[in-house]
């Protein structure tokens, strides 16, 4: 079983690009972040002539998630985190396909630092650590995946140079220790436990020749539970997938599932 999460940075913008990819590289599951699109023009008929059903919570000209499958409707399971009835934000959704629970997220930026929106992410955070921990406690096989907006540590394997990011959002020790606390429930960061050391980036910003220079950094995630992580065989960043004509500025990144 192969899962992908993506941000897109525009479903309709990328559109192309999107089909594009499913038809290269065929995942099973794809967890879409930042469709900035409403529920009402999101292309389900465009993927279903690809292959894949889905379920998505949409909001217009920003956040958005979807959870497409292969061959199959995601059964949903919820929309939004818990804990914050009045939060807005399309930023979570969860679905069960082929037995595996999938959670797409979409975690708050949180720049300008310090400030409200930092407050907003780490509190969105918390919310989150708690749902995971649920998750675990349901014990079944489940993935996290989706743009984390963290980049967890200051080493060239996940940031190009620290330097230029010290007072960002995403290198705070707040957000930093906020991800570890996951790790420490039991989750596992598939990328890191298949590629230990070696220089993986999700994300190269559009600015400053980034991607020409491979200045990039590891926002994008996927968490795996305990029993998902006995059956993981590879994971990895689709990177060409970036340097296409009108790309977003995440690269695809997935795991395969024995």
């Amino acid at each position: 079983m192969k899962i992908a999460t993506f941000n897109i940075n525009g479903m309709n913008a990328r559109q192309p690009r999107l089909l594009e990819w499913l038809a290269e590289t065929s995942p099973d599951v794809a967890c879409l972040q930042e469709l900035k699109t409403p529920d009402e023009k999101f292309p389900a008929e465009a993927l279903r002539e690809a292959g894949y059903e889905a379920i998505w919570h949409g909001q217009k000209s920003f956040n958005g998630v979807a959870i497409l499958a292969k061959g199959t409707k995601p059964v949903e399971r919820r929309r939004g985190l818990p804990g914050d009835p009045d939060d807005s934000h399309s930023r979570y959704i969860e679905a069960e396909v082929n037995g595996v629970v999938i959670g797409c997220l979409y975690l708050p930026n949180g720049n300008p630092q310090p400030g409200p929106k930092f407050d907003y992410k780490l509190k969105w955070f918390d919310r989150l650590i708690e749902h995971s921990a649920t998750l675990l406690a349901e014990g079944k096989p489940t993935v996290l995946c989706g743009d984390y907006n963290v980049i967890p540590t200051d080493e060239k394997k996940d940031i190009y140079s620290p330097a230029s990011w010290t007072k960002d959002a995403l290198t705070q020790p707040e957000s930093r220790a906020a991800y570890f606390k996951m790790l420490d429930q039991g989750w596992t960061d598939a990328i890191r436990q298949v590629r230990p050391d070696e220089a993986v980036y999700t994300f190269w910003d559009y600015m400053r020749q980034r991607w020409q220079r491979n200045a990039g950094f590891r926002i994008d995630h996927l968490l795996l539970s305990p029993d998902l992580a006995k059956r993981l065989q590879d994971a990895n960043v689709d990177r060409e997938t970036r340097g296409k004509e009108k790309a977003s500025d995440h690269a695809p990144v997935w795991v395969k599932l024995g």
